[in-house]
């Protein structure tokens, strides 16, 4: 835990600490050389264990557990994504745990609903909860609301931007309660007492589809933050899906875009259970981890850092590209970029690619 929370350490950089560490004790205490090593002008802070266990026990005085993937609690497919959290925090009953392992499929789309939309959502979710999938989405006005609240008996997962203590919107915290009492769950990754940013959405939206089926949107525009949603879905092997609207509706023109990129449309829930139920007979598999202390291939030099910083910059460029282009060993590269993210100089995107931050 302490490892996770510590500054400038996400999913990704973690597992490349554990797999070249082998453990998060030895890559605490790498950390600050590391960072150095990057250029940062300080250390990154690194949460004591006090403050890690008096974090564990706030969250179980509000019916909060961290747990890790492979763990009860933990979604099934969330953990096979490249940046899964190492820790997810769980708030639900004990006796609804289970609901977690079942298949979800995502129902995202406008804050700013129409009518039609609203109805549809709340309809979509209702039929997928009777036949048999939980639905997930982001506790966020319309669509998500709808779609929550219509699946409230089969049961629904609310994903948050913030830490489990500072429920977004504010107003939706009754439906949160409802959500944990009718034997639902809501997920985070962030600490109790984190107050969602605007970065923190596209984050929690990677979440919401790495934990599904498939991503279902209904009524987005082109800038819509469900748009991303879709994307990571694609990203993550998980199917897109799509409701066609209007032409004349801007709430419809992210949709009808999606559609014309070759996310399946649909019309009705039976259209999503005929589409996943050949991928529902398949295992899920997991990643397995990489061998413990990996050997490195050679430390950086000054040289070679100059060389990667030099195709860096704010634009983000594919990793690949890195290695190919500077001619280093991938060993090497990968140190390289773990050195500038720990330093906080560093921001890694979508599909691996990576900028200056």
């Amino acid at each position: 835990m302490r490892l996770i929370r510590a500054e400038n350490v996400g999913p990704r950089t973690f597992r490349s600490l554990i797999n070249h560490f082998g453990s998060a004790r030895a890559a605490l205490e790498r950390l600050p050389e590391l960072a150095r090593r990057g250029g940062a002008a300080r250390a990154g802070r690194i949460p004591s264990e006090d403050e890690a266990r008096r974090e564990i026990e706030a969250g179980r005085r509000i019916g909060v557990e961290l747990v890790a993937p492979g763990e009860t609690g933990y979604p099934t497919r969330l953990a096979t994504i490249d940046d899964a959290p190492p820790l997810l925090g769980v708030h639900a009953l004990p006796e609804a745990l289970a609901v977690m392992a079942r298949p979800m499929i995502a129902i995202v789309g406008s804050r700013n609903a129409s009518g039609a939309g609203l109805k549809f959502a709340g309809q979509l979710a209702a039929d997928l909860g009777a036949a048999g999938f939980v639905v997930i989405s982001g506790l966020a006005r319309g669509i998500d609301q709808a779609a929550h609240r219509a699946s409230l008996s089969s049961g629904t997962v609310a994903v948050l931007a913030g830490g489990h203590d500072k429920i977004y919107p504010a107003e939706h915290e009754d439906l949160l309660l409802d959500i944990i009492q009718t034997r639902g769950a809501a997920i985070s990754e962030m600490p109790l007492g984190h107050v969602p940013r605007g970065k923190d959405f596209p984050r929690r939206n990677r979440l919401i589809s790495g934990a599904s089926v498939g991503v279902a949107v209904i009524e987005a525009a082109y800038r819509s933050g469900s748009l991303i949603t879709a994307r990571r879905a694609a990203d993550q092997g998980r199917e897109v899906f799509a409701v066609p609207g209007s032409p004349l509706d801007p709430r419809a023109a992210g949709t009808n875009d999606l559609i014309k990129q070759g996310a399946t449309l649909i019309t009705s829930a039976s259209d999503i259970v005929e589409a996943v139920a050949s991928i529902l007979e398949r295992p899920i598999e997991l990643p397995g981890r990489e061998p413990e202390h990996a050997p490195p291939e050679g430390e950086p030099d000054t040289g070679d850092r100059t060389r990667i910083l030099a195709l860096l910059g704010p634009s983000p460029v594919g990793i690949d590209d890195l290695i190919r282009l500077s001619g280093i060993s991938p060993a090497v590269v990968r140190t390289i970029l773990l050195e500038l993210e720990l330093a906080g100089r560093l921001e890694r995107h979508g599909g691996s690619l990576v900028s200056l931050s």
